[in-house]
């Protein structure tokens, strides 16, 4: 009866997978090899099939496996958010929240008005996790997501922060070894930094600007961080956040008239977590701080609040 089957079988079942190894997955899960070992024999022999096979490299994943893949990652996912939920039980603001964002938003951005959240809220312990790539909330991936598009879920509540504003940035030293482009049509002159796959907005750029294509860019990485590192290095010209390139007086931005991107910016939970104490603190949070940092003249942020209903993107 596979219904039976514990989730620690599941849980080493995805360390073998993310790892590649018993070895590794033992480490990642601090457990000992035997014990990874046998959790994977024994969910092998309950679901009737074979997860993975030896090779030089390791443990390679059937097709079985690769297939089972996602449903593991829901099971954790689910258990994760039953261990937070139940570490926030008591009187007043305690327990774990995990919050999502960009590699940029979640790095850069997010660090003070998480620093200011613990300092009023010493008991909340806080879990960031930056990453471009959409985190899930309906399946509790996250408990509160900060996303550049309108979520559509209807389970979910959500506040419009307004709109981050991208444009083309260069370090004064690039500037001064290389002068300055005087539009869209000189960027092929000099060394541009994009992606080596283009996001979304990118491709969206590409259709509207002359010369905006993977051939422009002389530097090319998929990390956002790793751009904007090359950015104030001095490397050439790149896309970056205008509010984070006013921090830095070296950063000077160039052709605001010609290219400006600009990304709706919300912050978002389940519904099911609008009473959560933890959750209402985070959410309210990160709305006054954001607001700030966007800049949005519309964004009361002393007095924001947890949204009574699912927000209009007018509002």
């Amino acid at each position: 009866m596979t219904w039976n089957i514990g989730w620690e079988l599941y849980r080493s079942f995805l360390g073998v997978l993310r790892e590649g190894s018993l070895s590794g997955a033992a480490r990642a899960l601090g457990i000992t090899q035997p014990t990874a070992g046998r959790h994977v024999a024994a969910l092998e022999e309950a679901l009737g099939v074979v997860l993975f096979t030896r090779s030089q490299t390791g443990l390679l994943p059937t097709e079985v496996a690769l297939a089972l893949r996602t449903h593991a990652e829901a099971m954790e996912s689910i258990a994760a958010s039953m261990e937070r939920a139940a570490t926030s039980q008591g009187e007043g603001v305690r327990g774990v929240v995990r919050v999502s964002a960009s590699e940029v938003v979640g790095t850069e951005v997010l660090p003070p008005i998480i620093t200011q959240l613990r300092e009023a809220h010493p008991a909340l312990k806080v879990e960031l996790v930056s990453t471009n790539r959409v985190q899930d909330l309906l399946r509790r991936e996250a408990d509160i997501a900060v996303r550049m598009v309108r979520p559509r879920q209807e389970q979910l509540v959500a506040r419009r922060i307004g709109n981050i504003e991208l444009g083309f940035h260069a370090h004064r030293d690039y500037i001064a070894r290389h002068g300055t482009p005087r539009n869209l049509d000189d960027l092929p002159t000099h060394a541009v930094i994009g992606y080596d796959q283009p996001p979304a907005f990118v491709r969206a750029a590409g259709k509207s600007i002359r010369n905006f294509t993977r051939d422009t860019f002389s530097l090319r990485a998929d990390s956002d961080l790793a751009q904007l590192a090359l950015i104030r290095a001095g490397a050439g010209i790149g896309v970056c956040q205008v509010g984070l390139a006013k921090r830095d007086p070296a950063l000077v931005r160039l052709m605001p008239r010609a290219f400006s991107l600009k990304l709706d910016t919300w912050v978002t939970m389940h519904e099911d977590l609008r009473n959560s104490p933890r959750c209402r603190v985070a959410f309210d949070a990160l709305v006054e701080g954001l607001s700030r940092y966007v800049g949005n003249a519309e964004a009361d942020t002393a007095q924001a609040k947890m949204p009574r209903a699912r927000q209009q993107a007018s509002e």
